[in-house]
């Protein structure tokens, strides 16, 4: 069954732990809170994976450094769990925790339109680089032009993803 909200990723299948098919997932974001809430999850190649395999999780605990361990239901020894090495983990939007006022994730950036204060479209935002002090947005031009710009609040001082708008 198809997630109710949007396919976002949790993290990625790095490999096996054991014998009984637990898969090491390295996790995305600050922490393994929101893997570690998820009821089911899909793995595939990217978000948009119609061919995505959907699993119920039967139990996670934490792993190495970055690191959580799941046991997924159907994946019952070392080969199973192995030959899901390099897939995306994707979990329903609903598991990620609410952030603080004008946090966002970076799904919800991404495909957001970026323009200037005067309104000249800048472009779209294809993806997010972390770079360490500020986050950098990938924004692709009309005419297929590659932009970096950070999101320090001095060079995007307004963030709107429910309007789709980055200023």
């Amino acid at each position: 069954m198809l997630p109710q909200g949007r396919r976002v990723v949790l993290g990625r299948a790095v490999g096996a732990h054991g014998l009984r098919g637990e898969v090491r997932v390295r996790y995305f974001g600050d922490g393994p809170d929101n893997l570690m809430r998820a009821s089911e999850i899909w793995l595939g190649q990217d978000e948009q994976d119609l061919e995505a395999r959907g699993f119920s999780i039967e139990g996670v605990g934490t792993g190495r450094a970055g690191e959580v361990r799941v046991s997924l239901e159907g994946i019952k020894d070392r080969d199973a769990a192995t030959a899901l090495r390099g897939l995306l983990v994707l979990g329903d939007s609903d598991y990620l925790e609410p952030l603080a006022e004008g946090e966002f994730y970076w799904h919800q950036l991404v495909g957001c339109r970026v323009e200037t204060r005067q309104g000249r479209v800048i472009g779209i935002v294809q993806e997010i680089w972390e770079t360490g002090a500020h986050d950098v947005l990938v924004v692709e031009s009309p005419e297929g032009r590659r932009h970096l710009i950070s999101t320090a609040r001095e060079i995007v001082p307004e963030i709107d993803p429910d309007a789709g708008r980055i200023v």
